[in-house]
């Protein structure tokens, strides 16, 4: 393990690793697109931080959840979530990680995303980034290396984007309750049993989630509810099991709420995720 700029970062111990693990080495090269690879422990935890770069954080296996200021996202094996440059953001392992991150130059592609979001690699980005990973961290003067820059930036502007955010609140009083929620999605219970916690009001706390939130507090949980869904079911964990974990009566139940909330069943996800360990 070695410390930059005061962040913890896991230290790539395969003897035939000869790439930088620190992303200050990737932000000021003379190329659009640099790649850094890493693997991650469970639970393993990156503080708070910002790049100047645009970033392309890809799980190429393993779950990762990304944090910021305004919103939670889940990243599920073989997604990739997208975050221009200067956002603070933490990242959080649900499981072992390998992380594949795009630094990317802004505004080099203006069809690029403006805003973090999660989107589903093509299997020719996932291959281009293979590819640049056998180029020099500076391929300036790499012809090919320029080439799988340029295509890279081409996949990652065509991606398919996924609804796989959670928004969170700025209000400390509501923000005390969607932590404590985001750390037992399937309590039960209303705004008026979080009022003592969270030292406000019931219809204070129902005004905040309409105004910071944009819907109900049940709403928002069983949006929560969904995304934990969708990384038990990435690791192939039986929809009966999810369901009761989520706290539905039923995987009945569970299923017509989640074909309602996403357009597609619970089997979907376990059809086209691959499984982890």
């Amino acid at each position: 393990m070695a410390r930059f700029g005061g962040l913890l970062y896991m230290t790539d111990l395969s003897p035939t690793s000869r790439r930088s693990i620190n992303p200050d080495d990737y932000q000021e090269l003379p190329v659009a697109v640099a790649v850094m690879q890493k693997h991650f422990p469970s639970d393993y935890v990156i503080a708070p931080h910002s790049h100047r770069r645009d970033q392309l954080l890809y799980a190429a296996s393993g779950t990762m959840r990304v944090r910021t200021d305004t919103h939670s996202w889940i990243v599920p094996a073989e997604r990739a979530l997208y975050m221009p440059g200067g956002v603070m953001h933490s990242v959080s392992m649900r499981n072992p990680v390998e992380m594949r991150t795009l630094y990317i130059e802004p505004q080099s592609r203006s069809e690029l995303p403006t805003a973090c979001a999660v989107i589903t690699p093509s299997s020719l980005l996932k291959e281009l980034i293979i590819a640049l990973l056998d180029e020099p961290e500076n391929y300036h003067q790499s012809d090919r290396g320029i080439a799988l820059g340029q295509l890279i930036l081409d996949e990652v502007s065509r991606g398919a984007k996924l609804d796989l955010s959670i928004p969170m609140p700025s209000d400390q009083r509501l923000l005390r309750v969607c932590e404590h929620v985001i750390e037992d999605p399937g309590a039960g219970g209303g705004l008026s049993d979080y009022a003592e916690f969270a030292a406000a009001s019931e219809r204070t706390l129902a005004r905040i989630c309409e105004s910071e939130l944009g819907m109900g507090f049940a709403a928002w949980r069983q949006q929560v509810r969904f995304h934990f869904a969708l990384e038990d079911l990435a690791r192939g964990t039986a929809v009966g099991e999810v369901a009761r974990a989520c706290g539905y009566a039923s995987a009945s139940a569970f299923t017509a709420a989640f074909r309602k909330n996403f357009g597609y069943p619970p089997s979907r996800i376990l059809a086209s995720l691959p499984v982890m360990d």
